[in-house]
């Protein structure tokens, strides 16, 4: 019975070795020939060497075992360019690196026409980007950085497109000179700061001063206008002190001859005579004084005595009625527009008109004259040459 089952039971285990074998098979086969081609992806399809087409997205049956297919992104890529060393026109060493952003347009070319794009678009960047530095100065590869973009992209274009591939950006990230360069630069940038600030101190103590000499013009006239007036007033105090004591003087004299002839005549009254011969002039005198003690000898002839009730001719010797018009025209001399200039002072302070030239309009202007300088002196040449560029550096 046990020599019976045996045989049987090994049939049996071949039998299941030969199913797992053919499910096996039949797995590869499924897998191999089942092909799945995402959204953003392109296949391109073979079959035993030979180019069949490209496969859009979705689930594609190929023949197993004898098929390939490279699949492609058409996304935008980012390729990093390595840094590059390189010596600019103008001999001085610099280093960049950059960043490439490329898109394949034709699976069929990228996969016929270059083998492996990515690599060989990186190599290209690396050595346009080198080629593109060393045809430019150093201050241009540090300020032109779109124009360098510009030229690598335009370099970039046409070997790619035999490739089935767009660039569609260059993007120059660093751009570094050396280290002794860029001590240089950073000397010249200090040394052109200063020149700066020097120029605008200058500007600003010639401002100063001019200020400081406009405010002590003003107070000069000011004070000289203020003097000149005080005089006049005294001048005129003076000569009309001067008329009034004359003309006191004058009264008080002529009331001093009334009174001695009024003693006189009570002398002769009280003589032993009874008839008195009186001239007509004392008459006269007598009938004055009647008229001064009541005071119309005054009102009458005119004569006033108040302080500032002259005559015509005294007034115009005194030069009272012009004293007014004098005065007022050391007034308008004198009179400065105080609200202007606080205002002024105000937009100074404020920095809207500080009357200071702009520190790079003269220092463009200075640059313009040394240039011309220097044309004028290759133009002549001569011995002169020599003293015309030491003046030169010496304005500067």
């Amino acid at each position: 019975m046990f020599p019976a089952t045996a045989p049987l039971q090994g049939l049996g285990g071949l039998v299941g070795f030969v199913t797992v074998i053919f499910l096996l098979i039949a797995i590869a086969l499924v897998y191999s020939s089942v092909v799945i081609i995402r959204p953003y992806q392109k296949g391109a399809y073979t079959v035993l060497g030979t180019y069949r087409g490209v496969l859009d997205q979705g689930i594609h049956f190929i023949y197993p075992f004898v098929s390939d297919v490279t699949r492609f992104d058409m996304r935008t890529q980012t390729l990093d360019v390595p840094r590059q060393e390189a010596i600019t026109r103008d001999n001085s060493p610099v280093t960049a690196d950059a960043v490439v952003y490329i898109k394949v347009m034709d699976p069929k070319k990228a996969f016929l026409e270059v083998d492996n794009y990515e690599r060989a678009v990186s190599n290209l960047a690396q050595t346009t980007l080198r080629a593109v530095l060393g045809d430019m100065e150093l201050d241009d590869t540090l300020n032109k950085r779109g124009e360098i973009n510009a030229r690598i992209r335009k370099e970039l274009d046409e070997p790619t497109d035999e490739w089935g591939v767009r660039v569609e950006s260059v993007e120059v990230r660093e751009v570094n000179p050396s280290k002794d360069v860029q001590q240089a630069m950073e000397q010249q940038t200090s040394a052109e700061r200063k020149r700066r600030a020097m120029i605008l101190e200058a500007q600003g103590e010639r401002r100063s001063a001019i200020e400081t000499a406009e405010g002590d013009k003003q107070s000069n006239i000011i004070r000289a206008q203020g003097e000149k007036q005080s005089q006049i007033l005294e001048a005129q105090g003076d000569a009309i002190s001067t008329v009034l004591r004359a003309k006191s003087a004058e009264s008080m004299g002529e009331r001093a001859v009334i009174d001695k002839g009024m003693e006189t005549l009570a002398e002769i009254g009280q003589g032993e005579s009874t008839k008195f011969i009186l001239p007509q002039e004392l008459t006269s005198l007598v009938g004055r004084y009647g008229k001064h003690l009541q005071g119309s000898d005054v009102k009458e002839n005119g004569h006033s005595l108040e302080a500032l009730d002259f005559d015509d001719e005294t007034r115009e010797m005194l030069g009272l009625d012009d004293i007014e018009e004098i005065l007022g025209q050391i007034d308008e001399e004198a009179e400065v527009d105080v609200e202007a200039m606080e205002e002024e002072a105000q937009k100074i302070k404020q920095g809207q008109d500080s009357g200071l030239d702009s520190a790079d309009e003269m220092i463009q202007e200075m640059d313009a004259e040394i240039d011309d300088d220097s044309s004028t002196t290759d133009v002549a040449g001569g011995p002169d040459d020599t003293t015309r560029t030491s003046e030169v550096d010496k304005d500067n």
